[in-house]
């Protein structure tokens, strides 16, 4: 070990006064000189090699142009190097159906309901043509608990008359946020197209006969897993109605007349959806109900200009 200090002390041109033997310590099992860079214990190898990341620089000819100058093979290149995939067109808008456009396979009311009894012929026949239909209404009432396992036909019934209370009370006051909550979107236009520039006065008497649903059918739109369900109920009540027009006159109806009211009207919901509610979607109008009063239609009349009946008396 000496002879190998003396040697490289000569080959270096070093004064060998400057250093002290003594002061220098070699290990007597070092492989240094024999190992190069390396370091002498090896044991931590892998330990290491982990403190060194390995970056991979990109091409700086590559990213100083734009991605017009580039060619297709160098933009596949990238895009697979950094793992995205390549675009593409999408024309397809997001739609969302949160109510069907109509009334699949509408009740047919019979004719004379509200005004026979269960006695006469009439009313015997309506009865027996009701139960014939109520075995698809009870599959589709089925097919409702197979997604509300609480659902029940009495609380239904009276949640159903408390929301077509609530919508009238929303539309006589003209309320649309609370309107929306009441009707579906496809009801909701034609509503809001018949009270606007109308004042409206309406009360709930009280139901001449409990409500009862008379028609219950379900459908799926575009999937078979998107079910929406439609629920026809018959309300037969006493109501007080009276329509204003812009001007204040009286249109329709009377606020001290209380008439007897019998409609059918259709709820529906989307069963699939998991917030979906019961909604008003649309009325069953038999054809043997007798039409409703026509609106009487008013008008601003504007006055004659001055000059024209001037005109009109000089030439007569």
């Amino acid at each position: 070990m000496a002879s190998l200090f003396n040697q490289f002390m000569k080959t270096a041109k070093i004064n060998p006064a400057i250093f002290s033997k003594s002061a220098l310590v070699f290990p007597t099992n070092c492989n240094t000189i024999n190992r190069g860079y390396k370091h002498w214990n090896p044991k931590f190898k892998k330990l290491r090699a982990q403190k060194i990341i390995k970056v991979e620089l990109p091409d700086p000819d590559i990213m100083n142009k734009s991605p017009e100058e580039l060619t297709k093979e160098q933009i596949k290149k990238q895009m697979k190097e950094r793992g995205i995939l390549p675009s593409r067109p999408w024309n397809e808008k997001p739609v969302y159906i949160s109510c069907t456009g109509g009334i699949f396979e509408p009740y047919v009311p019979p004719e004379g309901d509200g005004k026979v009894s269960a006695i006469t012929t009439q009313g015997a026949k309506q009865k027996l043509e009701f139960i014939e239909k109520k075995s698809k209404s009870m599959m589709a009432i089925r097919k409702i608990r197979s997604f509300e396992e609480d659902f029940d036909i009495p609380e239904f019934i009276n949640e159903a008359q408390q929301i077509y209370i609530n919508s009238y009370s929303a539309m006589i006051n003209k309320d649309r946020d609370k309107l929306i909550q009441n009707i579906t979107e496809r009801a909701y236009p034609e509503v809001v197209s018949n009270i606007a520039d109308k004042t409206i006065h309406w009360e709930f008497l009280e139901s001449i006969e409990r409500p009862r649903i008379v028609h219950v059918r379900c459908t799926d739109v575009i999937t078979k897993e998107n079910i929406f369900s439609q629920i026809t109920i018959r309300f037969h009540s006493k109501q007080k109605l009276a329509v204003y027009d812009r001007f204040g006159r009286l249109m329709h109806g009377s606020e001290t007349l209380p008439k007897d009211v019998l409609e059918y009207v259709v709820f529906e919901k989307h069963l699939s959806n998991k917030y979906g509610r019961w909604r008003i979607h649309d009325k069953v109008i038999p054809d043997w109900m007798p039409p409703k009063e026509p609106l009487k239609k008013t008008y601003a009349i504007e006055p004659v200009p001055q000059h024209d009946s001037v005109e009109k008396a000089v030439a007569v």
